[in-house]
C-alpha cells in the first residue's frame, strides 16, 4: 500500500463512496466544515477519491462554496455567477482561472494592508487626541439623553480622571474597535 501523506505538508483527505471524508493526518473522519476551517487557517490539503485515487479537491472546494452560499450570507453576486457561467466555452475560458487567482491575491494583499493601516491609524498620532475628544463628546451626549426628567440630588464632585486612566480607556476602546474591524474583514 502506498503512503498517502506527501512530504510537502499537504494533508491528504480521502473521500469514500458514502461521502465520508477521512483526514489521513489525524486519522479521523471530518466534515466539509472542517475543510472550510482548514482553508481559512491556510492549511493545504488535497482530497482524493478513496477508490480511484483521483484528485477531487476542486469538486470538494466548489461544494464547500455552495454550502457557504446556501447559508444565507452570499458572497458571490448573481451577476458575477452569470458572467462566470457565460465564460464556459468562450475563447477566453483558459485565461479566467489565472485572472481570478491574481485578482483574489491582489484583494487579499489590499485587505491586509487596509487592516494594518487601520490598526496603526490611531497609535501615537494626532488622531488619538481627536478620537479621545470625540469619545468624550459622544459619552456626554449619551449621558444627556439618559438623564431623568425628575431633577436628581446633586452628585458629589468626582475627581478628574488621570491621563493614564484616559489612555487606558482609549486603548480598551481601540481594541474593541479593532475586534469589530477584524470580524467585518
Amino acid at each position: 500500500m502506498k503512503k498517502q501523506q506527501p512530504s510537502d505538508g499537504v494533508v491528504i483527505i480521502k473521500k469514500y463512496a458514502n461521502r465520508r471524508l477521512y483526514n489521513t493526518e489525524t486519522s479521523s473522519y471530518i466534515t466539509l466544515e472542517h475543510l472550510a476551517t482548514m482553508t481559512r487557517e491556510g492549511r493545504d490539503f488535497k482530497v482524493v477519491d478513496a477508490k480511484t485515487d483521483d484528485d477531487i479537491t476542486h469538486n470538494v472546494l466548489t461544494q464547500i462554496i455552495m454550502e457557504e452560499e446556501s447559508r444565507g450570507q452570499t458572497m458571490l453576486p448573481v451577476s458575477f455567477l452569470r458572467q462566470l457561467i457565460a465564460m464556459y466555452g468562450d475563447s477566453m475560458q483558459a485565461m479566467v482561472p489565472g485572472y481570478l487567482e491574481a485578482s483574489m491575491d491582489s484583494f487579499r494583499r489590499n485587505q491586509e494592508q487596509f487592516k494594518s493601516a487601520v490598526e496603526g491609524a490611531f497609535a501615537h498620532s494626532p488622531f488619538a487626541e481627536i478620537a479621545k475628544r470625540n469619545m468624550q463628546m459622544f459619552e456626554a451626549a449619551a449621558h444627556a439623553f439618559q438623564t431623568p426628567t425628575v431633577p436628581a440630588a446633586p452628585a458629589a464632585p468626582q475627581p478628574a480622571a488621570s491621563k493614564d486612566d484616559e489612555i487606558a480607556a482609549l486603548k480598551a476602546e481601540l481594541t474593541r474597535l479593532q475586534d469589530k474591524v477584524e470580524k467585518l474583514g
